[in-house]
């Protein structure tokens, strides 16, 4: 309820701001329409972003749980395969310093202006913060309890199931939180490249037709959409590891108050 009510003030506080802004430099709605003129929008093209907005979505989704799969196995791969870690990792790497907006185009040449080529593009952004993060935490283990295992004859695998997955699972919650907050990015840069449909798609569009309203209407609802998918996906790692505890928090409690 309490997070929920800061949400609530949040976007008021925004939203003031914004009228705000508009109110005092005296912008053209073609330039930058007021929160008034976005609501009628929202109203006005509610069916037309919903259908949109579902491409979106799906879209995301599926470049989440395909980008997360993948980079979880490439980390459980680098962290394991020694060969792997000495020739992969340097690519890993160097694949990030590539523009997204440089790939994109290849993307729907090869796979078309379909949802493959931006899924694809979601993928790529996505399983590297998730990589990133699961082989750190894969790589740090307490080696306490490696050497307990060891003392007890636990093979590899069972040091690596019962161990390492375990430990590094809240650093690839961390990873997954990344991807979550940047997937987006991949489905709307897709979408502006080459597509037919989606809220990317929709915002182009309606951008050259100078329905400027409507472009801040999809980027609401994407906002929106983006804010809910992160928070969703918070609560169900938080259910998923609950041995994270947010120390941070606790230790803000429990600190007596200031005279």
């Amino acid at each position: 309820m309490k997070a929920a009510l800061r949400m609530g003030l949040v976007a008021a506080g925004l939203l003031v701001v914004w009228q705000a802004i508009v109110s005092v430099t005296g912008a053209q709605p073609f330039i930058l329409p007021g929160p008034p003129a976005v609501a009628a929008a929202l109203a006005g093209h509610s069916g037309l972003l919903i259908s949109h907005a579902g491409t979106t979505l799906a879209e995301i989704l599926l470049g989440l749980v395909l980008g997360a799969a993948l980079g979880a196995f490439s980390a459980l791969v680098i962290a394991h395969v020694r060969p792997a870690r000495l020739w992969l990792l340097p690519v890993l790497v160097a694949s990030q310093a590539v523009p997204v907006f440089a790939i994109a185009p290849v993307l729907v040449l090869w796979l078309g202006y379909g949802m493959a080529s931006k899924v694809a593009m979601a993928v790529l952004i996505i399983f590297f913060p998730v990589t990133a993060a699961f082989y750190d935490g894969l790589s740090r283990t307490d080696p306490g309890w490696l050497d307990l295992a060891r003392s007890m004859g636990a093979s590899r695998w069972r040091q690596l199931v019962h161990l390492r997955i375990p430990a590094a699972l809240p650093a690839c919650a961390s990873g997954l939180r990344v991807a979550t907050a940047v997937a987006p990015i991949g489905a709307v840069v897709g979408e502006w490249v080459g597509a037919s449909a989606g809220l990317g798609y929709l915002m182009l569009h309606a951008n050259a037709r100078m329905q400027v309203d409507l472009m801040f209407a999809a980027l609401v609802v994407l906002a929106a959409m983006a804010l809910i998918l992160y928070f969703t996906v918070d609560r169900l790692l938080r259910l998923a590891v609950p041995w994270q505890t947010d120390t941070l928090w606790q230790d803000r409690e429990k600190e007596p108050a200031q005279p």
